[in-house]
């Protein structure tokens, strides 16, 4: 058996970007907390009951992005409060209706996805709308990620180019991510590679690891810029290290070929298990192959199996293949 030549690939990112309901939009730059909220909570001993009355008091006294804050508490696991999502959602509102932009967006995400409140595109539209022009970066990256879909709004891929620069230039790093995107695919712009590489570059600065996936595979293939395996393996480090499953999977494929890097089976393995231990299918499989083959690991068939029976769980042919042929192969 030997391992799969998968190759390094872009990510590409086809559909309205959903994560979990105890997460805002803003999760990967989340927003300035207002100075008077940093005051309360610079106390780091204070117990969270105590925190949580003085944003309510401060809240009830017209400060939104209070509001918004006690909102997040209530929105999240492990906050020191007990969840209570309708009680989030309350306060988002209360933040947006104050002039808090970051409040609006949380509306919008939550219309957008449904949690909590029915679905409804239009109403995420509107929010995300109103979220952008008061200033709020992924607000304005949601609101495009609404027109490139033609959700809630006709689709129009060039109002949502606009919507995603100004997210980037806002600082929030998953619209310069998408930027790259509509350069490498060349949607509703000339396709561009060099550009694509300055707006990976620009969101994995930003700390979206995603970005920093896209810019390793440039520097690995020499896509208008110049090829560079140690480049590519420090990108895949870092987004690998901002638990990024691909990231992990590419570093370990460099691991297996010696790109880059002195050849390590056992490395390489680490880095498998990490990407599958996200739900990384082929990570899965890379996995399974090892074990069939024992490299850097102790050849076991039944452990090979497992991981080609979780990547095929996960909707992987080649996972699945690869089980039937090995599971065939001991009959």
């Amino acid at each position: 058996m030997t391992l799969r030549a998968l190759l390094h690939t872009l990510i590409i990112l086809s559909t309205l970007v959903s994560v979990d309901a105890n997460l805002s939009e803003a999760a990967e730059n989340p927003p300035p907390w207002d100075e008077q909220d940093l005051e309360l909570l610079r106390q780091a001993k204070r117990p969270a009951t105590d925190r949580e009355q003085d944003l309510r008091a401060s809240c009830e006294n017209g400060i939104a992005s209070s509001c918004f804050n006690l909102g997040e508490m209530y929105a999240s696991y492990g906050k020191g409060v007990q969840r209570d999502v309708a009680q989030a959602i309350a306060l988002y509102r209360k933040a947006c209706d104050g002039g808090y932009a970051e409040g609006c967006s949380a509306l919008g995400f939550k219309y957008a996805n449904g949690f909590n409140v029915p679905k409804d595109d239009a109403q995420a539209t509107a929010f995300y709308r109103k979220a952008c022009d008061g200033g709020s970066a992924n607000g304005c990256f949601w609101l495009g990620r609404m027109y490139g879909q033609g959700r809630g709004v006709k689709q129009d891929n060039f109002q949502a180019i606009g919507f995603y620069r100004k997210a980037c230039s806002g600082g929030y790093a998953g619209g310069c991510l998408w930027l790259g995107l509509v350069y490498t695919d060349g949607e509703g712009v000339l396709k561009d590679d060099a550009q694509a590489a300055v707006f990976y570059r620009k969101a994995c600065d930003g700390g979206d690891a995603d970005g920093c996936v896209n810019l390793g595979y440039m520097y690995s293939e020499g896509r208008r810029v110049k090829q560079d395996n140690v480049q590519a393996i420090a990108l895949y480090r870092k987004a690998c290290e901002n638990y990024s499953s691909m990231g992990c999977f590419n570093l370990g494929l460099m691991y297996v070929d010696g790109q880059g890097v002195q050849q390590d089976d056992f490395e390489a393995v680490a880095l498998f298990q990490k990407a599958c231990d996200q739900d990384y299918a082929p990570g899965c499989a890379n996995l399974g192959s090892m074990y069939a083959d024992g490299r850097g690991v102790k050849q076991d068939d039944d452990e090979a199996l497992k991981y080609y029976g979780q990547a095929c769980d996960l909707k992987d042919k080649t996972g699945c293949d690869l089980y039937a042929k090995l599971k065939t192969s001991r009959r």
